[in-house]
């Protein structure tokens, strides 16, 4: 192949296309006009379709009969308070919490991390799991990794976890969470409307797009696999909503580029490897059975719970400020309410001083819309 290509010879992918945005939300008007109902509900799963649905401009130009709803799409939100806590009283005793930057201000019971470094504790920022164990490798003091995401960053948690050379003095503290699980608890909360799940592209990266056919056959609901590039989402709500149009309960793959059926295989296999899924409180929603992701008990030398003594007790002496508690966090990431709804929201909740987890990170609901609310980027 020459080493230069003229330029159309160059087949270039755009996804940002305004024309062939017009035609997809002009299909989608049509594809409602012969549902024929004043409203049709679906769910994403995913902090960045929010981003991108947010930054781009995608709910002011859908059809208003079609409604988004945000759902419990980011683990920095939904790291339970007691999980926090752990990771507090881990860096106030003298261990390095190695962990990344949005989970440093998500309130735990009495403190945030911040809060614990502003005391003395020791709190290192890193972007990867493999970061974490070369900051391990770079002292001889302990360093927990506190970490945090869904299937895509596990795997990633997986791999350091397998390293034949990992260094002594390093330890996980697992908050890591699985999707498949709360999707069940969301489709089965009394009143909820949700007609068709847009699920996350990069976690089918792992998982497979054919991980969601057992629950589409028990519940009868569809979910379409998309990506983040705003046609990759319009193109995913088209075909989630003629999906509901048909009354199929499918399971749909519109990310194809990046998602297969059966997914990766080889970081399933580490995935599982090292993990298990348990239950666990998810913040604000409810117990998920099989909705935590907890080291097996091969790694327990390396298990930050099973490693040290943890004492939560100076810390839930405390109990949660006024404000706290009239946070909706947990409505919000249901799908039942939006940060609009919240009296605390854009007030005495900001990005520079939040009072919920849904304002911390950069996939929260409420950081997202208080970013970009009113001012997309069209």
């Amino acid at each position: 192949m020459p080493e230069t290509l003229a330029r159309d010879d160059v087949h270039e992918l755009k996804f940002r296309d305004p024309v062939k945005a017009r035609a997809l939300t002009a299909a989608i008007e049509r594809v409602l006009d012969e549902i024929g109902r004043d409203r049709v509900s679906v769910m994403h799963v995913c902090g960045s379709h929010e981003q991108s649905i947010a930054k781009f401009g995608l709910r002011s130009a859908l059809p208003r009969r079609l409604s988004v709803i945000m759902g419990p799409g980011c683990p920095v939100c939904v790291t339970d308070m007691p999980e926090v806590d752990e990771a507090v009283a881990l860096a106030l005793d003298g261990k390095v919490v190695a962990t990344y930057g949005d989970m440093l201000k998500v309130p735990g019971t009495a403190m945030s991390l911040a809060e614990a470094e502003a005391q003395g504790g020791r709190v290192e920022v890193v972007y990867s799991a493999s970061q974490a164990i070369d900051l391990a490798r770079g002292t001889d003091d302990e360093v927990v990794f506190f970490a945090s995401g869904f299937e895509t960053t596990a795997v990633a948690t997986a791999a350091v976890v397998l390293e034949e050379d990992m260094p002594a003095n390093f330890s996980v503290l697992s908050a890591h969470k699985y999707i498949p699980p709360v999707m069940e608890i969301v489709a089965e909360m009394p009143g909820t409307n949700v007609e068709g799940f847009l699920a996350a592209g990069h976690a089918a990266t792992i998982t497979g797009s054919a991980i969601f056919e057992r629950f589409v056959e028990r519940h009868g609901i569809p979910v379409v696999v998309a990506g983040f590039e705003p046609l990759d989402i319009l193109a995913g709500l088209l075909k989630l909503v003629e999906l509901i149009r048909d009354g199929s309960a499918a399971v749909a793959n519109t990310f194809p580029r990046c998602v297969t059926a059966e997914g990766n295989l080889v970081a399933q296999e580490r995935l599982w490897r090292v993990f298990r899924a348990t239950g666990g409180n998810w913040r604000g929603i409810a117990h998920v059975p099989n909705g935590n992701l907890r080291l097996r008990d091969e790694f327990a030398g390396v298990d930050a719970r099973r490693r040290f003594a943890i004492d939560l007790t100076p810390l839930w002496g405390h109990a949660p400020t006024t404000l706290l508690q009239s946070c909706i966090c947990g409505d919000i990431m249901a799908g039942v309410a939006a940060p609009t709804d919240c009296d605390l929201f854009g007030k005495e909740c900001l990005p520079g001083n939040p009072v919920g987890a849904c304002m911390v990170s950069n996939e929260g609901t409420c950081k997202i819309w208080h970013q970009y609310g009113g001012h997309p980027e069209l």
